[in-house]
């Protein structure tokens, strides 16, 4: 069943699936300006969101990319971001000198971006150790009152450097970690690779 999912998402068009489609020519890309992390999500405050996009500028420039470097988004959606970020400073990089640590933070960065932009949901809260995913999912326009209405699971995982095998390995990894909450609300995986920008989603 996992291998199935993968191989259909790695290697077959996106199919509608209830939720914004995506964008399938880049000449249709669209501006990913990673500092608007710095006002904050839900879930997310505005100091946090700060360091989420310093973690992501890092990861960028360590990649020797200029601004506007194309994300691509594959999976159960299609789309093409150019990045922009901040200037990355040397403070900044002894701050985030842990490779493994700042990827998987800068990752969740892309992920919350990218999910606000493909889909109608946003970031509303940190799930708790040993549930299997890092985030609940909210409607961007539900009342905050009854902030878990139609909530969705979302697992992100972070790669500086990988290619499509070790992508596709990832998320067969994460689809087997949500499992246990299968059953009763939807997922999101996203995987964001660095070294060739991606980020490759799977709705479970």
């Amino acid at each position: 069943m996992l291998a199935s999912i993968i191989r259909r998402s790695l290697f077959t068009a996106p199919q509608s699936n209830g939720v914004q489609e995506g964008y399938s020519m880049n000449s249709n890309s669209k501006e990913l300006v990673i500092t608007k992390l710095e006002q904050g999500l839900p879930a997310i405050t505005p100091a946090f969101g700060a360091a989420l996009a310093e973690a992501c500028a890092v990861c960028l420039t360590d990649q020797d990319y200029i601004q506007g470097v194309e994300l691509k988004v594959k999976g159960d959606f299609t789309a093409v971001f150019q990045l922009y970020w901040q200037e990355v400073t040397d403070q900044m990089m002894r701050c985030w000198n842990d490779s493994e640590y700042t990827t998987e933070q800068a990752a969740y960065g892309i992920a919350f971006l990218v999910i606000q932009e493909l889909t109608d949901y946003t970031v509303i809260e940190r799930s708790r150790r040993g549930t299997g995913f890092d985030y609940w999912l909210g409607k961007k326009s539900e009342n905050n009152e009854l902030p878990f209405q139609n909530a969705v699971r979302l697992e992100v995982s972070g790669i500086r450097k990988g290619d499509n095998s070790r992508v596709k390995a990832r998320v067969k990894q994460k689809l087997e970690q949500v499992s246990p909450t299968d059953g009763t609300l939807p997922a999101y995986i996203v995987v964001v690779e660095f070294s060739n920008p991606l980020a490759f989603i799977v709705k479970k």
